[in-house]
């Protein structure tokens, strides 16, 4: 068997179906607040989410060992559980830091889209996966996942996009996008989503993407963050991760110029590190 199939048998074996909404066991701790991490991984993407009950939604690990030495730092001292991962899309800057993950966190749930490729950090994880048969599904928009149900303080992911099967589509274009509303606050999510789904979301769900702050997509690429789309999401910050002098030159000007235009504030891991949001349900800190 090659490579290709073998890659897709895998994936095949790991992919059942999963409900509309999943609440998540007991809480490991309790805190005054929730938290977003922006975690600083170079150039990649990674986002650690935790629940004012101590719930925690890893969303990429970038590409190298680099996430363990950011998760060491912000996750509780002797914390060796994640409760769910999500990769949004199987290109190296989001997926090749989540073998590692897997390998030194108990994780409770992988979910991501269907799309598929032919890599050696795409089999790698696959057989991660397999090895500690951590259960693993495709998402689907509509599907939510409930990480906390205090009235106070409310959390919860919903999937937006993708609304079909990706199989075949280009990995960006599959990206997961996600909305993450921690009472009456929020933060979009959007893996690396071109402008042609960036639009179509803001034609069909032009209320779900309308949020508090946006996390660009594709580490702030000029095939992101278009102006319709800036309007509609209308964040009052938005969160580039990003690595240092990178070589594609992200964030990109043109994606600057649009955000000082709609007068919209960024905070970046180039300029910051790891970046930590706080939120007691109103507003972010």
């Amino acid at each position: 068997m090659n490579r290709k199939a073998r890659t897709l048998t895998l994936m095949a074996l790991v992919t059942l179906g999963l409900g509309v909404s999943c609440l998540l066991s007991i809480p490991k701790k309790s805190d005054e607040l929730a938290k977003v991490h922006m975690l600083n991984v170079g150039q990649g993407d990674s986002f650690l989410i935790e629940a004012k009950n101590g719930k925690q939604l890893l969303i990429d690990a970038g590409k190298d060992a680099s996430v363990l030495s950011e998760l060491a730092r912000v996750m509780p001292r002797g914390d060796r559980s994640i409760d769910v991962v999500i990769a949004t899309h199987p290109d190296a800057d989001h997926i090749g830091g989540l073998p590692l993950v897997l390998s030194r966190y108990d994780v409770g749930l992988f979910l991501t889209s269907d799309v598929l490729t032919d890599t050696e950090q795409f089999k790698t994880l696959n057989d991660e996966l397999l090895k500690r048969s951590i259960p693993s599904y495709y998402v689907r928009q509509g599907m939510n996942l409930s990480l906390d149900t205090d009235p106070l303080l409310p959390s919860k992911f919903s999937i937006l996009f993708p609304d079909r099967s990706t199989t075949h589509w280009e990995t960006n274009s599959a990206s997961v996008v996600g909305r993450l509303d921690m009472g009456t606050a929020s933060i979009l999510l959007t893996g690396d989503a071109p402008s042609s789904v960036e639009q179509f979301l803001a034609k069909v769900n032009p209320r779900e993407v309308d949020t508090d702050i946006l996390k660009l997509g594709h580490h702030g690429s000029k095939t992101s963050t278009n102006a319709e789309f800036l309007k509609a999401t209308s964040p009052s910050r938005a969160l580039v991760s990003a690595g240092v002098s990178n070589r594609y030159g992200h964030p990109a000007k043109e994606v600057i110029d649009r955000l000082k235009e709609f007068g919209i504030p960024f905070v970046s891991t180039q300029d910051k590190g790891t970046v930590t949001l706080t939120t007691d349900g109103k507003t972010w800190k």
